[in-house]
């Protein structure tokens, strides 16, 4: 039998669809059908058209067009978006329509109606993890564009996208036409920031930074971080500019999350110890203390016990020698309550609604301001997948260093504040127990994700300045 001929060809791939469609559906049909209506008529089909692009489909609140022009496909995006915030303005906050849009530049099938492929596929995925209101491209959109548009862009990393084979490097685009709210923060403070990466022992691309000009500090990797966003965040933003000026803070992304690979293979204790190795190698660090949060402080002590000549001092923040599935303490009720967690996590921990990236949000900052808790649930999904979410969940779960303690014999600093709704007190007390000369600090508040406003937080950074010596 003679095989059909298939036609294919290189094309620019825009996907979009709306953040919340479903909510906004049950809450107000013929309003959002109206609204959606209107956009597509009035906005989105004319700029399409205005930058030679053709719409293949349309289905609900989704829409696929294609360009000749990687940089006709981003124009109009960004024509689009930006126009979108002016429609918005007098529209009530929970009312309005918000465009995701996603572009990518691949090889496609076209069959006359419709086109099909991985490049289609990759566009599509782009739109799911993109902000409301905002553009994400992919690696080859950037390189058809870079030099040609004025934009500047926020790198996303290595993501594992769903049913994708491969990692794909995405960047956000800043619709403002200015440097990035990160870059901002940091010039205004007088500091800069270099974004580097290294490679861990089983090649695994780690994504490292260093700012300020002080004495040397580490700060661990910490639950889903991303070295830029992070700067953004009306949550850790505080504390790194407190560091920041006074010492040269060294932070890395965790394998898995934020800037580092997506796609790895090992994730466990002893990787996570080797990869601060190769960091710190990479940094030019020879010896220095150590700043630790949550379930950092276990890789920590890890580190400290293995290079002992390496580690000036260890400040201990939020920790715990043992996890959930290795500590005496925890309660069935509570095993089956983490499991739980972690199957909602499996379900929906990529949806654009946060309904399940509230639980965590919830537990790890009960008196978060209503901006804070929204921009940390954002900052878990860009984070992470799913898939990796669970799987550093699950391998934290079964820390346990507890025999390592007696061990460690450098100058130790172990806080926690009083009421810590996700990991309890105890457990840093029991660090400070067992390890030699340790130093105990309780902490007023009740976030384990310590908040600039909360009571505790100058208190936190003035005994890092003492122990340091930098008072």
């Amino acid at each position: 039998m003679t095989r059909k001929h298939v036609d294919r060809r290189l094309t620019a791939i825009l996907a979009a669809d709306v953040a919340g469609y479903s909510r906004l559906m049950g809450a107000d049909e013929e309003g959002t059908h109206a609204q959606l209506k209107a956009h597509r008529h009035d906005l989105i089909d004319r700029r399409i058209r205005k930058h030679r692009g053709r719409i293949i489909n349309t289905a609900g609140d989704g829409l696929l067009s294609e360009f000749a022009s990687a940089v006709e496909a981003v124009r109009c995006s960004v024509e689009i978006q930006r126009e979108m915030i002016t429609r918005n303005t007098s529209v009530p906050a929970e009312s309005r329509l918000e465009f995701r849009i996603g572009i990518n530049v691949g090889d496609v099938i076209d069959d006359g109606s419709e086109i099909y492929g991985d490049g289609v596929n990759v566009a599509a995925r782009l739109e799911s993890i993109a902000p409301r209101g905002g553009i994400c491209i992919s690696r080859q959109v950037l390189d058809q564009i870079e030099g040609k548009i004025k934009l500047q862009f926020r790198e996303m990393g290595r993501q594992n996208l769903k049913n994708i084979a491969r990692p794909i490097e995405v960047y956000a685009v800043n619709l403002d036409g200015t440097a990035s709210k990160a870059s901002r923060i940091l010039t205004d403070a007088n500091l800069k920031q270099e974004i580097r990466y290294c490679r861990a022992d089983d090649g695994v691309r780690l994504a490292f930074a260093k700012v300020g000009d002080g004495p040397p500090l580490l700060r661990t990797a910490h639950w889903l971080g991303h070295l830029e966003y992070d700067w953004e965040l009306p949550i850790f933003r505080h504390f790194l500019l407190e560091l920041a000026s006074t010492f040269s803070l060294v932070r890395f992304d965790a394998r898995g999350n934020g800037l580092s690979d997506w796609d790895v293979g090992n994730l466990s204790l002893d990787t996570w110890v080797s990869d601060m190795e190769c960091v710190a190698n990479a940094a030019g660090l020879e010896r220095f203390p150590i700043l630790a949060l949550s379930q950092g402080c276990a890789v920590a002590i890890a580190f400290a016990l293995q290079h002992p000549e390496r580690v000036s001092h260890l400040i201990l923040y939020g920790g715990f020698a043992a996890g959930a599935y290795k500590s005496p303490d925890v309660t069935p009720a509570a095993l089956e309550q983490f499991d739980a967690m972690k199957t909602l996590m499996k379900l929906g921990w990529g949806a654009n609604e946060p309904t399940f990236r509230q639980l965590f949000t919830a537990s790890m900052m009960p008196e978060a301001t209503k901006e804070q808790i929204d921009a940390f649930n954002e900052a878990q999904r860009i984070s992470a997948s799913a898939e990796c979410a669970v799987r550093y969940l699950d391998t934290v779960a079964n820390f346990d260093v507890r025999h390592l303690l007696p061990q460690i014999k450098v100058p130790t600093l172990v806080m926690h504040v009083r009421n810590d709704r996700r990991v309890p007190i105890a457990s840093s007390r029991e660090l400070a127990a067992g390890i030699p000369g340790a130093r105990f600090v309780t902490l007023p508040g009740k976030n384990h994700i310590l908040l600039a406003q909360d009571p505790g937080a100058p208190i936190f950074l003035d005994e890092i300045r003492r122990f340091l010596g930098k008072a």
